[in-house]
Parts: structure tokens; sequence; C-alpha cells
């Protein structure tokens, strides 16, 4: 039992913090505006408030792309566009009529693959490049406001190699995660599936702020595991919101909307640290296999050279 207690604790604590971003928020912008005042009193710079876009402001760019556009765009597609066609070809044609059902069939699924084909996909990898831009803008105000200059990784090519090596080790849990989902035990393997995916939203609210700090990716990830259970309270509230719609697409779109607020929560919190004497190493398999990828196309590299 007191083993247990350590564990529940961090697990609640993580859960709390996670939900910091949503207060925390409503002050950020204008005690980063008091402290740039503050630096420019003091050394006497001119510098204009446009440069900096305000953390509100990117996030409510975010709720607009992927809520006003893209997921409003959808809905009103679904059930406006579509219900409305379906009721024009039943007032023409009969709700009982062959003709009806048959222009129905063919032009349902055609506007369907039209509206998804020049719309929905476009616009889902748009969103993607544009939202990973404004997540690193609030990310960076954030960190700079409570921690000042960021540190990062000692050079350049150390900081592309990490990324690359960061996206192969993310890609190849996302697999991971999928298999241990795919596990027959009755429940068991959406247990394992939800805490890969709590892990791994934590690593994404956590990993701006540490790489500003410096940490490199073997070192992000080897804190988790051994701080397991405050990261798994911490990604839960995002992993459950986004776990709640059935499409893939939608899935994203809330995804998008939420995690700037937990890109705050992982720059304010503090995780608790040493609550369990075990490490939960559930990034190792991916961590092995991606140093064989890498290892092996160095060495191909190298070969050809």
């Amino acid at each position: 039992m007191d083993s247990i207690y350590p564990i529940f604790y961090a697990i609640t604590r993580g859960l709390r913090d996670s939900l910091q971003g949503a207060t925390v928020l409503f002050t950020l912008d204008k005690n980063i505006r008091e402290r740039e005042n503050q630096i420019r009193q003091n050394t006497h710079r001119r510098h204009r408030d446009s440069q900096q876009p305000s953390v509100m402001k990117r996030i409510m760019q975010c709720c607009g792309l992927n809520g006003g556009l893209f997921w409003l765009s959808m809905l009103l597609f679904e059930y406006g566009l579509l219900p409305t066609l379906n009721l024009l070809l039943t007032v023409l044609f009969g709700h009982e009529s062959g003709t009806r059902q048959l222009v129905w069939s063919w032009l349902q699924p055609a506007l369907s693959c039209i509206f998804g084909t020049i719309w929905v996909i476009p616009l889902f990898f748009l969103s993607k490049f544009i939202n990973n831009l404004w997540f690193q803008d609030i990310a960076n105000s954030a960190y700079r406001y409570s921690r000042g200059r960021p540190v990062m990784l000692s050079n350049f090519s150390k900081l592309i190699a990490d990324f690359l090596f960061s996206i192969l080790v993310q890609t190849l849990f996302l697999i991971q995660s999928y298999l241990v989902s795919l596990l027959p035990l009755a429940g068991l393997g959406k247990a394992f599936a939800l805490l890969h995916t709590c892990l791994l939203y934590s690593l994404y609210s956590f990993e701006y702020k540490w790489i500003n700090m410096g940490w490199e990716l073997h070192h992000r990830l080897t804190f988790i595991e051994c701080n397991w259970p405050y990261f798994i309270g911490f990604g839960l509230p995002l992993t459950i919101l986004t776990q709640l719609p059935t499409s893939y697409v939608v899935s994203g779109c809330v995804f998008s909307i939420l995690f700037p607020l937990f890109i705050i929560s992982g720059n304010e919190a503090s995780p608790e640290t040493g609550a369990c004497a075990f490490p939960l190493q559930l990034f190792s398999p991916v961590i092995v296999i991606s140093n064989a990828i890498f290892n092996r196309s160095i060495g191909s590299a190298s070969s050809r050279r």
C-alpha cells in the first residue's frame, strides 16, 4: 500500500498539472507584455508588438483553422449539403423511387470522394504544417517568459539529427501502440494502447520545453520512462478527449485545438519524480529499432563515399 500511494499521487498530480494551461493562458500574455516592457525600459530598446504574436492570438488561430474552418466544413458537408441534396432528390423523384435510390447511390459516394480529395486531404496536411509553426510560437513565448533564453542543443547538425531521430521514434511508437491494441485479452490491449498514448502526448507537450533546455531525445525518453506515473496522468485528459470522435480527421482537429493548452501546461509544470522504483520502458523497443535503422543508414552512406 505504501508503494501504491506515491504512484497514485503522481498520476493525480500529472492530471492536475495538465489542466494548468487553461488557467495560465488568461494571464500569460499580460505577464509577457509586462516582462517585455520592463526589458525595453532597462535596455532602452524599441520593438514592435506585432513582431511577437500573442499566445492567445495563436491559440485563437488554431481554433479558427481546426475548428472553424476544417471541422465546421466537414460538419456542413456531412449534415448540411448531403441531406439537402437527398431531400431535393426525394422531392423530384419521390421517397420510394428506384431512380432516386440509384442516383443517390452513386452521387453520395462521388461527392464524398471529391470533397475528401480536393478539400479534406489538402487542408489536413496544410493545417498540420501551419499548426506546427503556431505550436512552436506558443511554446517559445511561454518558455521565454518563465525561463528566459532557450539553451537548445549544442549545434545545428545535432539539432537536426535529434529532430529526425525523434520523428522516427514517435512514428514507430505509434505503430507499437497500434500493435499492442490488438492484444486479444479482454481490455488489456486497449489499456496498453491508452498508456502508450498518454506517454506520447506527454512527450509532445513537454518536448518543446526540454528541447529549449538542451535535453537530447534519449534524456527526454528516459525521464518519461522513469517517471511514468506522472506522465500517464498528464497525458490522460488529451488522450480521452481525442479518442471520443470516431473519425481520425475529427480527432486530429480536437487535438490541434486543445494541444496549445497542454504545451503551456507542460512549460509551467514541475513533474513529480521518484514515485516508482522501476521504469516503464515502453520506448525502449522503438529506440533499439531506430538505432539500428540510423546505424544502417549511416553505414550505407559511409560505404558509398
